[in-house]
Parts: structure tokens; C-alpha cells; sequence
């Protein structure tokens, strides 16, 4: 034991003065099985760029400089730099506060949690490569990549049983399903399923696991969304070769729907009507036609009161495909090409559905030019997000339709969509 504190105090004297020292010391033995450096090991020539100190990350990095001039003088701007109102900021910082924390040391300063929350919001929104934003906020990358794992990591753990959890009573859902009656004319339709690749950068050594047949790498985010635009469940992370119903058909939530846990409501009338209908999704022709499934009729022989039901399923329907859109306009880095890791893109992508449903939730009309909807004579107006569309759209993939092949109850609701009790002023305009 003597001789090792004797070895480690020479060790340190030398490393304070010069590296010929080191030499004459004859410590190699003790530094390869003390410290296992391995072979081809080179100091660094710089510990730390002069650009890079905490000094001068406050007198001309953004956060200590730009932000607050923002905070100050416009906060408009400062919605439009962090995609929310300084509020919102304040309160999401109070809440993960204690989740990033880090003590200070003798070593080095730790990053402040304001700094660490801006930064990723910020990468978020813009979709900047970290080697682009050091040069502004006066991090490495590797630091930045490391603040944005942990920042995201904290957002989902303080929000995601708060903000993005299904109901689990009756009433709930019913809540979900009024919902879509009142806004898009659809009875006992709870939510819209629908499914969307996000672009990633090929993962080593994958394969074609993550390869698409849209002909990028890619994982799915495959989503159940209610009237008002928010995300009630989502399971982020499918292999890009899979498709939407594979997903939901290996989920969970298949599996509480199919033995009842989901505690859907029981099946009762639809409005003016006295046959039960039961609650069901609505998705695209991706899925398999079931009791609690619905989607619509295929393409070839329609007749009109089938196409007429199309359309008004598809009102509903669409509410998926526009909760997509939103969220890459808002965030843009779901709208190129992440460069990272798989597990990485996980966690950013859950992170976005989580502060979208955060937004929707604090300023519900904060959204609404970019949200679509119809006129009193039933003509569909585009929302914003349209016009900035640069997320990969999903194109209609038929899948088996093995299940409920009579198809009962979508012919109920064919009837009941034409009939006087249940159909539009508009309808018959819009079907040709």
C-alpha cells in the first residue's frame, strides 16, 4: 500500500511538471494496471476552447443575452424562438427543475436548468444540428446531445401520466366520443388511429430493420387522437419496415380493447336511433375491419350511401393526419432527417407529443390557424400546416381484413348516415 500512494504521488508530480519526468520515473507498469489506458492513447491538445468557458457563454451566448432581451422587449418572439409563452417556459423549468439538477463541484461548473430547457426546445423547434448550435449557446455538441437526452428524459417522466394518458372509465371515453359528434357529425367514434414515418439517420449495423417501403430509414409513430387534436396514447419506435396495423396489433392497447380492460363504454343507441352500436377507433384501410375498428369501404363498386359514409367517416378520420402535420410544423426536427440514434429519436418524438398536448392544453387557441376545419355549408378549410408540409405522409397500405367481414355494424352506420335522423345538409354536395 505504501508503494502505491509512493507510485501515485510521483505519478501526479509528474504530470504537474513534464512528460520527461514521466519517463524517468518508470511508471508505465503502474499506469496500464491502474489506470488502463489503452494502447494508442493521445492527450487532448486543447481541455477546453477559451470560446467555450462559462464567461463567455454569459456575456455573448443566447441564452444569458438574447432570451432576455426577448423575455423583455418581445415576447411574441420570444413564442416564436421557443414555440411557447414565456409562462408555460417558466412553468415547465419549475417542474423538471429538480429532475436536471446538477451540483456544483471543484471540477467544473455545472450548466444552469434554464440553459438546458432552452436549448432543447430549441433544438426541438428548429431541428438544428448540435455542431451548428454551439456556436450560438456556447456548448460542445457532446454536451448538447447529453443536455438533450436528459431534458427530454425529464419531460416525459413529469408529464406523460399528466398529459398523455387514455381514460380509464366509461364516462371518459364517452367524453372523447361527444367529442367527435359535435365537431366532425361522427357518433361513438372515440379516437383516430393513424400511423407516421419519422427519418432517421440508418442505425449501424440494422440491416434493412428500419428501411421503409417508402425507400427511407425510418421509425413509426403510430398515434390515437382525440377530437381536439391531442394525443391520447402513442407507441413511438417501430421498425420502419413494419407497417401501421403490425404495430397495433403487437400493442397493448389492442389487448385491452379486445378483453374489455380499455373500459370502452358498453354499446347503446346512436342518437335518434334504437339499434347498439358499440364505441369504436376509426382508422385508415391499414387496419382490419373489427367491433371496436371502423374504416372504410374499399375503393372499387361503391355505392352512393357507401361513399357518402366515406366521406364522413374520413371527416373524422382526418383528425390523425392533421394532429401529424401540426406537430412537424411546430416541431421541425420531425421534419427532416434526425441524426440520431434510434433510441434518441424515441424520446424526442414522445417528447414532442407531449408538450403539443402541454400547448393545446394551457392555450387551445394558440393552434387553431393551423388546424383545419369546415364552413356552416360544410367546405373543408385547409389548415396552416398544409402550407408548410414537409413531413412524410403515409400512403394507404391495404391490409388482410380477417375480422367482422359481414360488417354489420359499418353498414348500421351507413344507414344511419344517410338516413334523415343522421345525415348533413352538406353531404350530398360533397360526394359526387
Amino acid at each position: 500500500m505504501e508503494d502505491a500512494a509512493r507510485l501515485r504521488v510521483q505519478y501526479l508530480l509528474a504530470m504537474a511538471q513534464n512528460e520527461v519526468v514521466l519517463q524517468q520515473l518508470n511508471l508505465h507498469q503502474f499506469i496500464r494496471g491502474r489506470f488502463r489506458w489503452r494502447r494508442g492513447f493521445r492527450r487532448h491538445r486543447i481541455w477546453r476552447r477559451t470560446w467555450l468557458n462559462p464567461a463567455r457563454r454569459r456575456a455573448f451566448g443566447i441564452f444569458d443575452q438574447l432570451l432576455v432581451e426577448l423575455r423583455r422587449e418581445d415576447p411574441s418572439t420570444f413564442r416564436k424562438f421557443l414555440c411557447m409563452p414565456p409562462e408555460l417556459y417558466d412553468e415547465i423549468l419549475e417542474r423538471v427543475r429538480g429532475r436536471i439538477w446538477r451540483q456544483h463541484t471543484w471540477f467544473r461548473e455545472p450548466l444552469n436548468e434554464g440553459f438546458k430547457l432552452a436549448a432543447t426546445l430549441r433544438h426541438l423547434v428548429s431541428g438544428t444540428m448540435y455542431s451548428d448550435m454551439q456556436y450560438g449557446w456556447r456548448v460542445p455538441e457532446n454536451t448538447l446531445s447529453v443536455v438533450v437526452r436528459e431534458v427530454c428524459q425529464a419531460i416525459c417522466e413529469e408529464y406523460a401520466d399528466e398529459v398523455m394518458t387514455a381514460p380509464s372509465t366509461p364516462d371518459g371515453w364517452r367524453q372523447l366520443s361527444d367529442g367527435f359528434y359535435w365537431r366532425w357529425n361522427f357518433p361513438h367514434c372515440v379516437a383516430a388511429i393513424d400511423g407516421k414515418h419519422v427519418a432517421i439517420r440508418k442505425p449501424p449495423l440494422s440491416g434493412s430493420l428500419y428501411y421503409n417501403y417508402k425507400g427511407f430509414f425510418s421509425i413509426i409513430l403510430l398515434a390515437i387522437v382525440d377530437s381536439d387534436y391531442k394525443f391520447v396514447w402513442c407507441d413511438v419506435g417501430g421498425y420502419g419496415s413494419s407497417c401501421d396495423a403490425q404495430i397495433y396489433n403487437d400493442s397493448e392497447f389492442k389487448e385491452l380493447v379486445e378483453d374489455g380492460s380499455i373500459n370502452f363504454p358498453d354499446p347503446d343507441p346512436l342518437p335518434h336511433d334504437n339499434v347498439d352500436i358499440p364505441y369504436f377507433l376509426v382508422g385508415d384501410d391499414a387496419f382490419s375491419l373489427a367491433k371496436n375498428m371502423m374504416k372504410p369501404y374499399g375503393q372499387r363498386d361503391l355505392s352512393r350511401e357507401q361513399r357518402i359514409l366515406n366521406y364522413r367517416l374520413s371527416r373524422a378520420r382526418r383528425v390523425s393526419e392533421n394532429a401529424f402535420g401540426i406537430i412537424s410544423n411546430r416541431f421541425q426536427i420531425l421534419a427532416s432527417k434526425m441524426n440520431h440514434l434510434p433510441s434518441t429519436a424515441r424520446l424526442i418524438v414522445k417528447t414532442c407529443c407531449i408538450l403539443l398536448n402541454l400547448m393545446r392544453m394551457h392555450y387551445p387557441v394558440m393552434n387553431n390557424a393551423l388546424i383545419e376545419h369546415d364552413e356552416i355549408r360544410g367546405n373543408p378549410v385547409p389548415g396552416a400546416w398544409r402550407r408548410g408540409r414537409n413531413l412524410h405522409d403515409t400512403v394507404i397500405v391495404t391490409g388482410n381484413n380477417n375480422q367482422n367481414k359481414d360488417g354489420k355494424i359499418r353498414n348500421l352506420l351507413k344507414h344511419w348516415c344517410n338516413s334523415e335522423v343522421g345525415s348533413v345538409p352538406w353531404q350530398d354536395r360533397m360526394v359526387p
